[in-house]
């Protein structure tokens, strides 16, 4: 962990230019708003996210490293490959819309009622996640991997392409349409008639 001094931004506005200088210090955003900004040289490990909200950013390959990500909103950003299992896990709520969140990373992470609308999330990593209540609206989940996770009560009525194993993930109470069943079926190697 950083050895600088704590640095405090509270109800602030963030755009381009405006972008406080990442220099080692630890860094704390309660009630900010970032827009417009290319974090892709960025690192925010350790920093603290409360009440966030990020737009039309670049967080690609994102390290975040000890990061607390607590009720953050992520809208039209990119986020391809970003690794979310090494945020502080205790303080994690994030959700996203019109987000491209590729190869993204949430091993282990808890993101319960987390939303993931309009997004796509190819080849994502939910491994082990706990994302029970979670929403999929209009999200593409192909090659997403669902292994050992929690998706009691998610809602995959909306989400496409996606192959999740009921003997593998605990599926209770989630909620389908009769379209993605194959979605449901697909290790039995079955050929479903639409």
């Amino acid at each position: 962990m950083s050895t600088g001094k704590t640095v405090y931004y509270n109800d602030s506005k963030f755009v381009k230019a405006d972008l406080p200088r990442f220099s080692g210090d630890v860094m704390q955003f309660e009630n900010c708003t970032f827009s417009t900004i290319d974090f892709s040289e960025i690192s925010l490990n350790h920093c603290a996210f409360v009440d966030c909200e990020f737009e039309y950013c670049n967080l690609s390959m994102l390290k975040l490293h000890g990061s607390i990500l607590n009720n953050v909103t992520f809208k039209d950003c990119k986020l391809t490959g970003t690794d979310f299992s090494r945020t502080n896990e205790t303080f994690f709520s994030v959700n996203f819309y019109n987000c491209l969140l590729d190869y993204a990373v949430f091993f282990k992470r808890r993101n319960r009622k987390g939303i993931f609308k309009g997004c796509s999330l190819i080849g994502a990593d939910f491994s082990e996640a706990d994302l029970s209540e979670a929403v999929f609206e209009d999200s593409n989940l192909d090659a997403a991997v669902f292994m050992q996770t929690n998706l009691s009560g998610a809602d995959f009525r909306q989400a496409a392409n996606f192959v999740i194993d009921p003997e593998q993930n605990l599926i209770k109470k989630a909620r389908f349409a009769l379209w993605g069943l194959p979605g449901l079926l697909a290790k039995y190697g079955l050929k479903i008639d639409k």
